[in-house]
């Protein structure tokens, strides 16, 4: 799953800092883009752990758009961080699908190019991202 970062980039006195506005609480920061958009992997996951301890509701990410006109963000930079939340999405459960082929040819091929776990965790992210847009 993608959610949006704003990025507060630093100079030779300050760290970078990044958010994610969809994640509460989730700010960090380093002193290299690389430390801060690591920090801000680990910190996500940890405050995910937290909130799916706690059984609430894990946040869905939301666009960019709609956080750029937020006026604590003015004048930062946003980007992309990838997080895998299926261990926060409660017990998994064995389903059978039929698909024709061709799509699972597709996904096989998606799934091993971009790293991905397992196509079962592609159908899922894939399922929570067209429920999040409608």
């Amino acid at each position: 799953m993608q959610y949006p970062i704003c990025i507060e980039w630093g100079d030779e006195n300050t760290a970078i800092g990044i958010q994610i506005p969809d994640i509460p609480g989730a700010v960090t920061a380093g002193d290299t883009f690389e430390d801060a958009y690591n920090a801000a992997v680990e910190i996500a996951h940890i405050l995910l752990q937290e909130i799916a301890s706690g059984g609430d509701t894990i946040p869905m990410p939301t666009s960019a758009a709609e956080h750029r006109g937020n006026h604590d963000f003015a004048n930062m930079g946003w980007g992309m961080l990838e997080l895998d939340i299926s261990p926060y999405m409660g017990k998994t459960e064995k389903v059978n699908v039929t698909l024709p082929g061709y799509v699972i040819q597709r996904i096989d091929r998606y799934v091993r190019d971009h790293n991905i776990k397992s196509r079962s965790s592609f159908l899922a992210d894939a399922a929570m991202e067209k429920l999040i847009r409608q």
